[in-house]
């Protein structure tokens, strides 16, 4: 099991320069089966690269990083990436029966830009302070496929490897009672089985499905508690014409996942999204379909910002005591990542 084979000890965030030369290494080490390509530069120059596992007839694609603020998920494949190779043998015949096509990290600049809160984790001051995240017309995920020149170099590369049997952006929310998988609508029945052993999994390390039925909005569509469809980039156009922003509206194009059905194939498309920091208790009683403590934590942010800008660390500590806020432990989310992509290669597979 990727899981258990892949669990890692001890990880901290690290950038995508820093971890470059270990993936090379290993690619390189390993080159029957790997291989490593700079597929493109981002807006500040900084190199987009890839790592090609595997030669199985299965294709599957994984990119993470999209939104600047979410570092889980380039964490997870930048280690899936050595520790699976390292570990070929233990994982059978894995790299014959599938190929990787793996973006580590799309958004090297975003990355950079929250590097401040990112070596200071988990500390949640510095990331309330320190936190950016890309405005929409800026968002990769939502520029497929040639928005910005991180957009281009993905999309030219998932063109030459595609079509893809299942493709996954690696993803997170920054505050939650519990954790979200979002599943390609027209897998919603197939994806049965993976929704009720991701659940388990979720449970017994502690923690929360997510509930939150958003009705539909942004193309979030209801499958149960901690499991929505993904959302779609006309759908995201729709929700900001409704509401009189048709300038809005236009920035959406097509997501990641859109992109990659878009190549044929129709591929399985999996979103985790795991919160950075986990409310421990409940100030509000939750409803169904209603996170009603994220809600009433999420009104609070703007004040807890204003508090952080002005040295009134006493009262934040204050406000914060009755969400029991605590940080995701990074090796819990990395390996929680890995078994949402174990069980989408079990379901394509």
């Amino acid at each position: 099991m990727l899981s258990d084979v892949l669990a890692p000890e001890s990880p901290v965030f690290t950038t995508q320069e820093a971890a470059r030369a270990a993936i090379e290494q290993a690619c390189a080490a390993h080159s029957d089966i790997a291989a490593f390509e700079v597929v493109g530069r981002s807006e500040q120059g900084r190199d987009i690269y890839a790592a090609m596992l595997g030669a199985g007839p299965i294709s599957v694609s994984l990119v993470a990083g999209a939104h600047a603020d979410e570092p889980v998920g380039p964490q997870t494949l930048r280690h899936f990436i050595i520790a699976a190779l390292t570990a070929r043998e233990q994982l059978g015949d894995l790299f014959d029966r599938f190929n990787f096509v793996i973006v580590p990290h799309v958004n090297p600049d975003g990355e950079a830009a929250n590097w401040v809160w990112m070596k200071q984790w988990p500390n949640p001051l510095a990331y309330i302070r320190h936190v950016t995240r890309e405005l929409p017309g800026r968002d990769i995920e939502f520029g497929y496929p040639d928005m910005r020149p991180e957009n281009r170099a993905v999309a030219d590369l998932m063109q030459r490897r595609g079509p893809f049997d299942l493709h996954m952006s690696l993803h997170g929310m920054a505050v939650a009672d519990g954790a979200w998988l979002l599943i390609e609508r027209h897998w919603i029945d197939r994806a049965a089985a993976l929704r009720e052993r991701y659940a388990a999994a979720l449970q017994a390390n502690g923690l929360r499905l997510f509930d939150w039925d958003r009705k539909g909005d942004k193309g979030f569509h209801y499958i149960g508690p901690g499991f929505s469809t993904t959302p779609e980039g006309a759908a995201m156009r729709a929700h900001f014409e409704a509401a009189g922003e048709p300038d809005t509206a236009s920035l959406f194009h097509q997501s990641s996942m859109e992109f990659a059905r878009s190549l044929g194939g129709a591929p399985l498309c999996l979103v985790t999204e795991l919160p950075l920091f986990v409310l421990t208790r409940q100030v509000e009683p939750p409803r169904p379909g209603e996170p009603t403590t994220y809600f009433r934590f999420r009104e609070l942010l703007p004040r807890l910002r204003q508090m952080v800008e002005t040295g009134q660390l006493g009262g934040i500590v204050q406000l914060l005591e009755p969400f029991g806020l605590e940080p995701l432990d990074l090796a819990l989310a990395m390996r929680l990542q890995i078994k949402a992509m174990e069980l989408g290669l079990e379901t394509i597979g």
